[in-house]
């Protein structure tokens, strides 16, 4: 493998009319979503990294792919697990796993993942619902609310390209892929992102969660250095000076970087930045480049 270690991407992605994540009720008859307070002292929805590492795996399910089964704990009361076999798939390697039975079996994830956190607050939006099901046998509609939000949402993607395929010293399990099923894998990942869809709340707040912005950048340091670099300013443009400064600040880490964004999606397309497809068709020649160099 080349000097590259690690694939970083951040995104970008719009939801007008959404409830991404479900979080513990405040009230009976109210779905809350998961939100966490900023600095600012408002509260900012997010759709957790369990939830986003959820529907990474399922587009890799609906792609074709056979993922690792979740198995019972041996012990009562024990943890469920997958069959824990990164050799034979590709969650397993990519996502990694943890089997506390006779003895720890454990891989930690390669593919490292963000919440995906909305740039604009909640405020206070609920959509009034009403389940009729339990009339038919007698009893009175059950009226509901569902918290909602509008807003950009943004998260990170890092893969140590390093691990992929490989296990360290000591691990308990099989693991030696070569360079071909390596590249594989990671192309796999990064088609499942471009076409990212969460499947949760999606019967009645269908969510389109597919970057719309990504940042993206081959490293030869594992740094998410785009984490905190994508902001909308006025009349729902990109920022796209601070990108630019992030670049230069981190040029002796990257090795390759490119911006894609939708055209036509913001308030103003930036010309610098090049369509989604053909980001995301760079990204993938660096993965093909980085396994076939070693």
């Amino acid at each position: 493998m080349n000097k590259a270690k690690a694939l970083t991407i951040t995104y970008l992605t719009k939801a007008t009319y959404a409830s991404l994540n479900g979080s513990d009720k405040e009230v009976d008859n109210i779905s809350s979503i998961k939100k966490i307070r900023k600095y600012d002292g408002k509260e900012y929805p997010y759709c957790s990294s369990q939830a986003v590492r959820r529907a990474l795996r399922e587009q890799l399910s609906v792609m074709g792919h056979k993922l690792s089964e979740g198995v019972a704990g041996e012990k009562e009361k024990g943890a469920a697990t997958t069959k824990c076999d990164p050799q034979k798939y590709i969650d397993d390697d990519l996502f990694g796993f943890m089997n506390a039975s006779a003895e720890t079996v454990k891989r930690t994830s390669p593919v490292r993942v963000s919440p995906l956190v909305a740039l604009t607050p909640y405020l206070g939006e609920l959509d009034f619902a009403t389940n009729y099901m339990s009339v038919s046998s007698g009893g009175n509609p059950n009226i509901f609310e569902t918290e909602i939000h509008s807003g950009y949402y943004c998260g990170t993607i890092l893969v140590e390209l390093d691990r992929i395929g490989e296990k360290s010293t000591g691990d308990k399990y099989e693991l030696s892929l070569d360079n071909d099923e390596k590249a594989k894998r990671v192309l796999a990942l990064v088609d499942a992102i471009q076409s990212l869809w969460t499947v949760g709340r999606q019967s009645r707040f269908l969510t389109d969660i597919s970057p719309k912005l990504v940042c993206a950048s081959l490293m030869s340091v594992k740094n998410p250095i785009f984490m905190e670099s994508i902001r909308i300013g006025e009349n729902d443009n990109v920022e796209a000076e601070l990108i630019r400064n992030t670049i230069s600040d981190f040029k002796n880490q990257i090795i390759n970087s490119v911006i894609g964004e939708r055209k036509g999606f913001f308030g103003k397309d930036t010309d610098e930045f090049i369509t989604l497809g053909e980001c995301f068709d760079i990204i993938r020649s660096w993965v093909r480049d980085t396994y076939s160099n070693k």
